[in-house]
């Protein structure tokens, strides 16, 4: 069975950061892309950054903040987020994708397995 678990938010002071990670069971890392969006309360859902075979794209508004990572030996991916916003607070998913144009991996409807997401919260 196919399983992203997220994991690792929680609540932190502008500027602060967090590591979320992404835990994939079910199928290896290697032949999928792996994306994460996040959702604020009354807003859609965003792609904030996106791997696969080595290459990753970032969001404007969290480029040269957030820096996304896979280790394959643990079957994780982690988003290492720093210099944290409060209009960075969401919930953060993780999402599976089994092809798509990079071009478009900020479309949601490319992925086809979700986790639960986790909540981060960005507040003094």
């Amino acid at each position: 069975e196919v399983q992203l678990q997220a994991s690792g938010g929680g609540l932190v002071q502008p500027g602060g950061s967090l590591r979320p990670s992404c835990a994939a069971s079910g199928f290896a890392l290697d032949d999928y892309g792996i994306g994460w969006f996040r959702q604020a309360p009354g807003k859609e859902r965003e792609g904030v950054s996106f791997i696969n075979v080595g290459r990753k794209f970032y969001a404007s508004s969290v480029k040269d903040r957030f820096t996304i990572s896979r280790d394959n030996t643990k079957n994780t991916v982690y988003l290492q987020m720093n210099s944290l916003k409060p209009e960075d607070t969401a919930v953060y998913y993780c999402a599976r994708a089994p092809r798509l144009p990079f071009s478009l991996w900020q479309a949601p409807h490319y992925y086809t397995n979700w986790g639960q997401g986790t909540q981060v919260t960005v507040s003094s």
